[in-house]
């Protein structure tokens, strides 16, 4: 057996449905292998959208998501992706191609000191040198993704460990036996030595290891109860719940029902958005930091005092309870009044079985302040603008036409931030984003993942005309693997997240400028339907036309021509 259907038999072991991969020699046993084993295989055409779509995956199902890629280049350009799901806390596998053991640092084709890269961006990584180490490495590497606070593992897997012996031992010249000179000789010895090594035990393979239990911390049933004692004793209270309480996808409806159950006003970010749906009374969607200031107990669930709650500013001197797998989160910039060091989830879900709170008075005075906002915003989508359409009144139209089984990529800066105002997640594992690195690009990768786990389902993604283009080609992976998406393009002709602060600040739109281009032809030109608006009605006709038009399998791209708005002026984070 080889090493490539050795690591083929371990993901489909792992519960790995998808492999998400560009073609490179160095791997292509492993998802060659794969797919013989039932393994769906997805060919992407930029290696970091391979590793977005694992990550998708990963947030989406619990179960690390695989990206394998090419040696050199090819892991060089999954950088971005690899950091993203780091900062995002997303357990997923990278499996990188190398040149062969015995030629590494000897000027091989694509070999670089790959570990060295990886280490620093990866929760763990490792390289495997022997065939028979494939099966321990690759049982680790997932686990490690998993346990604790979740992250993104890299495993190297040289090119000589995934083809077959003989194969390898022909590319070695070990199988010659002619005489020669004693330098020949030695040589020749030195090769075969290095074969044995390398592929002895390889039979010895067992793929019958039980699983081990996934590991994390675990709270206390004091914690409980000092935290019962603190609601018991608050008017006010106020739950902040993000990527960090969603860390086991599977029991997502669960947390929705303690989060219900404990009756706290909510503010939810990042994965936790769509946790209570589209309405719930509980859920609150602006003046997040008028709430916390007016608060008198403040619970954090899996979000850290980071720039967004302004470094611990927004909570200042109030009492606040931060619960969080991660220890470097949990007391991140502020010290907690009460530290739970645990999954946040399985807190939250074991509180609600022991406590049931009723706040109407503070609830009541939240909402009223949300629903003056809400109407703030209206007034805004009424506004003229330059041109185009107005892209809150672009929102306003398409949040009633999204289906309940739709799944939010959020890829932008400006025009995704404004959909976050605006767009309603439907029900919990409803909208990605990519977290706390802000990267631009993950848009298809995250689509291509979402898609695939959850098929029946609508994949609409927001991009703003600037993060398309990160992206854009991977239409083409859409048609070829029948996987119908759709795109809302807010073309604006700039990058006006930026802009906004630039220019009035150095007076100058350098670099700020693109153009109002027709990025619904690329999509037709590789196979996708789309079409270009400038109206609202247009806009809600191209609406209908996307759905019907995925309905028959065929993914679309709605590229909408916007104005700019002073709706998110002075947006830029620090």
């Amino acid at each position: 057996m080889s090493g490539g259907e050795i690591i083929a038999r371990i993901l489909k072991k792992q519960g790995v449905k998808f492999l998400f991969t560009l073609c490179g020699g160095h791997i292509s046993p492993i998802f060659v292998f794969a797919q013989k084993l039932g393994i769906r295989v997805i060919d992407t055409r930029h290696e970091a959208n391979a590793v977005f779509a694992a990550d998708a995956v990963s947030r989406l199902t619990g179960v690390p998501g695989v990206a394998a890629v090419t040696a050199g280049p090819g892991l060089t350009n999954t950088i971005t992706a690899v950091r993203n799901a780091r900062l995002a806390q997303s357990p997923l596998i990278l499996l990188g191609g190398a040149a062969a053991t015995m030629l590494k640092g000897r000027g091989a084709l694509q070999d670089i000191d790959q570990m060295s890269l990886m280490k620093p961006n990866v929760k763990w990584a490792a390289g495997i040198n022997r065939v028979k180490k494939i099966v321990p490495t690759l049982e680790r590497a997932f686990a490690v993704a998993q346990e604790g606070v979740p992250g993104p593992v890299f495993v190297e897997c040289p090119i000589d460990i995934l083809y077959d012996e003989e194969l390898v031992r022909s590319w070695y010249g070990a199988k010659n036996k002619e005489p020669g000179n004693l330098r020949e000789r030695i040589i020749r010895w030195h090769i075969n030595n290095h074969a044995k090594k390398l592929f002895d035990g390889k039979d010895s393979a067992s793929f019958d290891n039980p699983r081990p239990n996934i590991s994390y911390p675990i709270h206390s049933a004091s914690q409980i109860t000092k935290v019962v004692a603190r609601l018991n004793s608050a008017s006010k209270p106020v739950l902040l719940a993000g990527s960090g309480a969603m860390m086991n996808p599977q029991k997502a409806n669960e947390l929705a029902a303690a989060v219900s159950q404990l009756g706290i006003p909510v503010f939810l970010s990042g994965m936790a958005r769509g946790l209570l749906g589209k309405e719930s009374k509980l859920q609150l969607r602006h003046h997040r930091k008028e709430a916390i200031k007016e608060s008198d107990l403040i619970i954090l669930a899996g979000v850290a005092n980071d720039f967004r709650l302004d470094y611990g500013h927004h909570i200042g001197g109030r009492p606040f309870i931060s619960i969080n797998r991660s220890k470097e989160d949990l007391t991140k910039n502020k010290t907690p009044t009460l530290a739970i060091h645990a999954d946040p989830q399985g807190f939250l879900i074991a509180l609600s079985r022991i406590l049931e709170g009723e706040y109407p008075n503070w609830i009541e005075a939240l909402r009223a302040r949300d629903s003056k906002r809400e109407a703030s915003i209206d007034a805004q989508a009424n506004a003229p603008v330059d041109r185009g359409i107005n892209p809150i009144k672009l929102f306003r139209a398409l949040d009633p036409e999204l289906d309940q089984n739709t799944i939010l990529v959020a890829d932008g800066g400006d025009f995704v931030a404004t959909s976050a105002y605006t767009l309603r997640p439907r029900k919990p594992l409803a909208w990605l984003d990519p977290g706390v690195f802000g990267t631009l690009g993950v848009g298809a990768g995250f689509a291509l993942g979402a898609k695939l786990v959850f098929p029946e389902h609508d994949v609409w993604i927001i991009y703003g005309d600037g993060s398309a283009a990160y992206s854009l080609m991977e239409y083409d992976t859409f048609v070829r693997h029948k996987l119908p998406v759709i795109s809302v393009i807010g073309n604006d002709a700039c990058w006006s997240q930026i802009a906004r602060d630039q220019i009035e600040i150095l007076k100058s739109d350098c670099a700020m400028n693109l153009a109002f281009s027709d990025y619904q032809d690329v999509g037709k030109a590789l196979g996708a339907e789309g079409v270009r608006v400038e109206t609202l009605e247009a806009f809600r006709a191209a609406v209908v036309e996307a759905k019907n038009s995925v309905r028959q399998g065929k993914p679309y791209i709605i590229n909408a021509i916007i104005g700019r708005t002073e709706f998110r002026k002075g947006s830029v984070s620090m």
